[in-house]
């Protein structure tokens, strides 16, 4: 069953990304764990970001909603639509209104990345870590899981927290990215960096999430 949709997705935005966006795009997975790479995107289509299985597209006709599609070989779409049919309605998280082949139509949310306000020295309040805490309780209420929460998947919205992609919500295994997200909050951003006021550089905060996912992959054999 496709997730449930307050509003029906235009007939116009719907023929963009059949006739227009899919025959042109060219997205690869170069690595599992690393983002997709998008090669060849139609203009006047833009890219908002990337994960590991999927590319995030928008129109700007239609910059309330936009496109998640898949690369080729990656699985997760049916997955990922029944997260967002158990979801449901819920402030901290976006909504499905389209499931298509390959891709889904959602929401878009508006906000800055955990990673993007540390580069960049944006104040991240404490209510974002209550938000986000809130957000994963309501989740588990509905039979899933907060797996994956990490810097680049949380949002800062007017001192509110979003979750940003819950695609891996299905995924009943331990995961500690969060946990370990909100104690370095704790620990380190509170006392000493937003005090401070610094800016993490890129390049530094580019080794520290490669250093932590080694870090998880070890964990997780020990």
């Amino acid at each position: 069953m496709p997730p449930r949709s307050s509003q029906p997705v235009p007939e116009d935005f719907l023929d963009l990304v059949e006739t227009e966006l899919l025959p042109l795009l060219l997205i690869r997975s170069l690595h599992p764990h690393d983002p997709v790479v998008v090669e060849q995107l139609p203009a006047p289509w833009r890219s908002l970001g990337s994960g590991n299985y999927a590319a995030v597209l928008h129109h700007p006709r239609h910059s309330e909603l936009v496109v998640k599609v898949y690369a080729p070989g990656r699985p997760g779409l049916t997955r990922e639509a029944e997260v967002y049919r158990r979801i449901g309605t819920h402030p901290a998280f976006s909504v499905c209104h389209h499931v298509g082949q390959g891709y889904l139509v959602l929401q878009r949310l508006q906000g800055t990345t955990l990673y993007d306000c540390v580069s960049e020295g944006v104040p991240i309040p404490l209510q974002l870590v209550r938000d986000i805490d809130a957000a994963i309780a309501y989740a588990e209420s509905r039979g899933l899981h907060g797996h994956d929460v990490h810097g680049r998947n949380v949002l800062l919205h007017r001192d509110r927290g979003r979750i940003v992609d819950i695609s891996d919500f299905l995924n009943p295994e331990p995961c500690d990215a969060w946990r370990d997200l909100r104690r370095a909050y704790h620990l380190l951003y509170r006392p000493v960096i937003a005090p401070l006021r610094l800016r993490v550089p890129t390049p530094l905060l580019e080794r520290l999430r490669r250093g932590y996912r080694l870090y998880r992959q070890l964990r997780s054999r020990a």
